[in-house]
């Protein structure tokens, strides 16, 4: 099944999963739901317009950052809302979608910083160029919320009202101590899942991959929030009631990076390299895309 027929088949099975929930819930979810596309657009649109219109590669992948950036973060502002009306589950099945659609458009960029120091670390990239890839995805992930304040301030949906200029509060709900090792810790099993999928190239991997990293977002959920990314939870949560700066950063900052950086060397154990390697040597039915079935 081509990458186009996964997109359908997921969204067929969103739309009906829409037409089932109670229609005095489902007008203000299609509101969300448009809002989420519109946002998904635009990118699409900005990031052909630099494709076609900037030679220059890093110059190109520094706006094509900035964009999934704000594109990510956009999105996941709606996200919020979703969730607080409508529940984790819901929340969880639009993340999943997100999460494919942006992996299979964003191209090169992350709209990550952490996935610039692994380059780092490996021997990919250098400090200057990481350094200019986090300024533009913060750049963008800033200023993306002037465009959700403005569609938030027209209070076409319920789940809308007075929510443009509120106070936002932390959804740190444990220590700071402990919320950096959630994010850590969470960070780095996802990191992990996606060099063993890039490395195995099973089929539906971006599939697999979106299912790792929504679940364990869930998981987190009720004690970090469960970003797993420095820009988006800068974006979506800095300066909000509940913590401090610092705390932020320790958190969000500190404690994702430090799950990152983890992954690369756990990724060089001996045990998980065999474990690797011998499975792509398994017989038998399987998902994985170098094998006959």
């Amino acid at each position: 099944m081509s990458k186009n027929n996964n997109i359908i088949v997921v969204l067929i099975f969103v739309v009906a999963w829409f037409f089932n929930i109670n229609k005095v819930t489902f007008a203000p979810l299609v509101v969300s739901t448009l809002f989420i596309l519109l946002t998904s657009l635009l990118a699409h649109c900005a990031r052909r317009l630099v494709q076609k219109s900037i030679n220059e590669p890093f110059v190109r992948l520094l706006f094509e950052e900035a964009i999934a950036a704000a594109e990510l973060c956009g999105c996941c502002f709606e996200l919020i809302v979703v969730a607080d009306n409508f529940g984790v589950g819901t929340y969880a099945i639009f993340l999943f979608a997100l999460t494919i659609w942006w992996s299979l458009n964003w191209g090169d960029a992350t709209a990550c910083p952490y996935t610039h120091i692994e380059d780092v670390i490996e021997g990919k990239g250098d400090i200057r160029k990481a350094f200019l890839k986090t300024w533009a995805e913060l750049l963008g992930g800033l200023l993306v919320f002037k465009y959700v304040q403005t569609y938030w301030a027209l209070e076409i949906s319920e789940t809308h009202k007075d929510k443009a200029f509120e106070e936002c509060r932390a959804d740190l709900q444990v220590p700071v101590i402990y919320g950096a090792v959630v994010e850590g810790v969470a960070t780095c099993l996802c990191r992990l899942a996606s060099k063993s999928l890039g490395d195995l190239n099973p089929r539906f991997a971006t599939a697999i991959d979106s299912f790792i990293g929504t679940s364990l977002v869930v998981a987190a959920f009720d004690y970090s929030g469960g970003y797993f990314n420095p820009v988006l939870a800068t974006s979506l949560k800095a300066g909000c009631e509940g913590h401090t700066l610092l705390e932020h950063a320790v958190v969000y900052w500190i404690g994702a990076c430090a799950g990152s950086i983890l992954s690369v060397y756990m990724y060089k154990i001996p045990a998980i390299q065999r474990y690797v390697r011998g499975t792509t040597a398994v017989n038998g039915d399987s998902i994985w895309a170098d094998k006959e079935d």
